[in-house]
Parts: structure tokens; sequence; C-alpha cells
């Protein structure tokens, strides 16, 4: 099987071609720049450095969130294209996840990114039998009730992302001991880990309807629900199809 996948969900890009396990290809780029501009060029160089044609490709797989708003929906959006047009399979699979399959670390994994005003987006993760078990839910989440959930744990908590840093003495004071940490290039989201996860992942069966996973309303159904506080409940989401 060749997979493409793409992984636009934070400020890193990430893009890996895998064919049966066996990275072909692959491009991160850990700067701020627009990846609405960056995406396409990144495959098309990917592709003709590996000699490939987007018609060879058997499976797009893509990082379907949480993250920047804007940033997931440009993957997404990508990845839904290439597989509607060329109709071949699309999988989506957790950013969280992404990240977290990075380490082999024991006990639970828990990846992090920055949702601002100290809550995050985050979830935890096993290793059970060669495969990555999402043992606690992806989620946004203050960082406090976090914390004590996880201090509540007896196994090792080690936490990964580029965004640990911003949390990382809230977190030693919490757990102390407890808490491991990755730092350095495994924190950043790897398309070839992407591409792993995606060939065990189920193809979508409605590709039409498949969205990102925002984990949290967006900032313009906030806003709206706030002018509209007796549609607090009950109302369709805005962010449904792209």
């Amino acid at each position: 099987m060749l997979v493409l996948a793409m992984d636009t969900s934070n400020q890193a890009l990430s893009v890996a071609l895998v064919r049966d396990e066996a990275l072909l290809a692959e491009t991160t780029i850990n700067i701020r720049k627009t990846h609405s501009e960056s995406l396409l060029p990144a495959i098309e160089n990917l592709m003709t450095a590996a000699n490939i044609e987007p018609a060879d490709v058997d499976r797009f797989v893509v990082a379907q969130g949480p993250g920047s708003y804007t940033g997931i929906r440009i993957a997404v959006t990508t990845a839904k294209t290439f597989a509607w047009t060329l109709q071949k399979e699309l999988v989506g699979i957790s950013s969280l996840a992404v990240v977290a399959s990075n380490t082999q670390a024991t006990g639970l994994i828990v990846p992090v990114f920055n949702a601002r005003r100290n809550a995050v987006f985050t979830g935890a993760y096993c290793w059970q039998q060669g495969q990555l078990v999402n043992v606690l839910p992806d989620r946004h989440q203050d960082l406090a009730p976090l914390l004590a959930e996880l201090a509540s744990q007896t196994a090792p908590v080690t936490f990964i992302g580029t965004d640990v840093p911003l949390f990382q003495d809230q977190i030693q004071a919490a757990l102390g001991d407890q808490a491991q940490f990755v730092s350095g290039w495994a924190a950043l989201p790897q398309a070839r880990q992407l591409a792993w996860l995606g060939e065990q992942g189920q193809p979508v069966a409605n590709q039409h309807r498949f969205a990102p996973q925002y984990l949290r309303q967006t900032e313009a159904e906030v806003n709206w629900l706030k002018q509209h506080p007796t549609a607090s409940k009950g109302h369709e989401p805005y962010v449904e199809e792209i």
C-alpha cells in the first residue's frame, strides 16, 4: 500500500510517502509559514523526488485535529480533494496520537497542544502489544484538572509536544518525579508516524462528510451563541463538511 500522509494541524508541516511501512520520502518544516502556500509544493516535491504520481497513491492519511482551526482545515481539505478526485481511500488520525506515537515510553503518554488561557488539547495513550491505544479520550481541558487526574495514576506520565515547555513548571509541581518529558525533534509531528497509524486505520465511509475534530467550538460559533443564548442546545454544528 502506498500512503501519502499530511499534517498541518500546528506550526510544523509534515508530509510523507510510505509504501508498506517503508519510508520513501518525508518533509517536515517547523517555521512560521502559511501552510496553504506550502503544503501542495511540499507534496509535489516529495512525489517528484520519489518518482510517484498522485494516481499511484492508494490511501491519503491526514491529521484530523485538534490544533489550529485554519491549519487543520488546510490538510483535511487537501486530503479530501485528492481522495475524492482520484477515488482513493481516506483516513483521519488524531493529531495528538501522531505526536504520542513518537515515543515508546512506558506508562501514560500525554501529548499537549496549547489551547490558550492555561487550557490544552490533550489525551493519554499507551502502548499495548505494539499498538498505540487511546486510554484517556482526546479533549480540550483546563490544565489544573488534567494534572490532578494524571497525579492520581500510579504509572509514569510522559509529556510530549512542542508546547510542553509552556506548562512544564506546573506539570512538575503537580506530578514531581512521576512526570517525564520528550523534547527536541521527537516532539514534532512526524508524517511517517501518521502514515503508520493511517495504514492501520479504517478508511472513512463517507468522504464528503469527513470533517476536522476541533474538540471545542469555533470562535464564530461562540460569538453566535452569545447573541442567541436560547439556541445553546440543539443547534446543528457550524463546521461539519468541507
